[in-house]
């Protein structure tokens, strides 16, 4: 384990601001866009609409302006439309008020986007996802919600002129199912984030990345529906417990460690969900962050950001051969890939080998801030609204 220096960090969302307020961010701007998510979350919204607008607003002059709005921010809808000259709808399902915002963006022949991060865009996946999610197959309101979301979805799409998503393979899977034109502006850190990051992966370089407990493996989930990926890595776990006494396990967000762990529960550190910003400070006490995927068409168009937020605090991933993860990751330079065989042997080679932990931990990290960091996107959000 490594303990961190850096204290826990006061937090409050920094997109929580009155509508007009957000309306005036957008009149600095030659060029301006929108966008528009049902209502502000920590996952969808944070990484496709607010980390977006930072990186256009950082730019010097006042060549771009970017803001973004809300279902409750739609009595304002003309003066949207009268503030921005594009609108990315961020996985938002079709309903009446959005559709009559982005009619009138079309009207003005401004163009309209949508933005999906997740492969929810086609009915004919929607047997994937519930078994992906492991959600109850007996249900018939299971099927009402996820067929009716995905409809939803998708007709807001067909109204749109074109798509933006998070990965080469992804889009991919999107223009074969609808055919608009689909670019992509993949997931990163942004400023905030970033900045904890920096600080936390200071301290541990400086310390030469010594640790002052026992090793710890962790697996960060922000929602309930990641139980059947952790399942497919927990018989490893399992076994490495059983041999290594001394080895613990972090457990944060909405995950339930299986029967197979019983006999370790007082190695077994549970924490709750938390906010993104002191996430940091966990993933970077952990000398193993754990990336399973079950092995399917939806998982392989997952965005890798596990991988780049881990790598930023100087922590080795290892990672199902998911494609995304495959991608980021060379195996033994800046992390491990684990097919399911292996996942053992693969976790225990990082435990075993600390000079080459730090190799990898550098490598990681300094891809990172290469490819992953918000200063370094302005020129695919750009392509992404066509604007290049």
């Amino acid at each position: 384990m490594f303990a961190p220096t850096v204290p826990a960090q006061p937090y409050a969302d920094p997109w929580l601001s009155p509508t007009q307020d957000r309306l005036a961010m957008l009149a600095r701007g030659e060029r301006r866009v929108a966008y528009y998510y049902e209502e502000p979350n920590t996952s969808t919204f944070r990484y496709r609409a607010y980390n977006m607008a930072q990186v256009l607003n950082a730019q010097p002059g006042s060549h771009y302006a970017a803001s973004y709005f809300f279902r409750r921010d739609l009595v304002a809808m003309q003066e949207i439309v009268d503030h921005a000259d594009v609108l990315v709808v961020c996985r938002s399902g079709y309903e009446h008020r959005l559709a009559r915002l982005m009619e009138r963006f079309t009207r003005l022949r401004k163009p309209v986007l949508f933005d999906v991060d997740d492969l929810v865009i086609d009915t004919r996946h929607a047997h994937l996802l519930i078994g992906t999610l492991g959600l109850d197959k007996d249900d018939p309101r299971i099927w009402d919600d996820w067929f009716g979301m995905i409809a939803r979805m998708r007709a807001t799409l067909e109204r749109c002129d074109g798509v933006i998503t998070t990965n080469a393979f992804l889009a991919a899977r999107i223009h074969e199912f609808t055919g608009k034109p689909t670019v992509v502006a993949p997931n990163f850190m942004n400023r905030e984030q970033l900045a904890i990051s920096q600080r936390l992966w200071t301290a541990k370089h400086d310390a030469g990345f010594a640790t002052t407990a026992p090793p710890l493996l962790g697996y960060f989930s922000g929602t309930p529906s990641h139980q059947r990926d952790y399942a497919t890595v927990e018989p490893a776990i399992a076994r490495l417990m059983a041999r290594r006494p001394d080895l613990g396990l972090t457990l944060v967000g909405f995950i339930e460690p299986g029967p197979a762990l019983a006999p370790f529960t007082r190695r077994i550190q549970r924490q709750p969900f938390m906010d993104w910003i002191n996430l940091q400070r966990l993933v970077a006490s952990v000398e193993v962050n754990l990336m399973p995927l079950q092995a399917n068409v939806f998982t392989d168009c997952k965005s890798p950001l596990k991988y780049f937020e881990a790598a930023a605090v100087g922590t080795v991933s290892v990672a199902s051969p998911a494609v995304n993860h495959i991608a980021c990751i060379d195996d033994g330079v800046n992390g491990r890939i684990a097919r399911g065989h292996d996942w053992e042997q693969r976790i225990e080679a990082v435990l075993e080998a600390p000079d080459s932990y730090r190799a990898m931990a550098e490598s990681a990290r300094a891809d990172a801030v290469v490819r992953h960091a918000w200063t370094e996107q302005l020129p695919a959000i750009l392509q992404a609204l066509g604007w290049h």
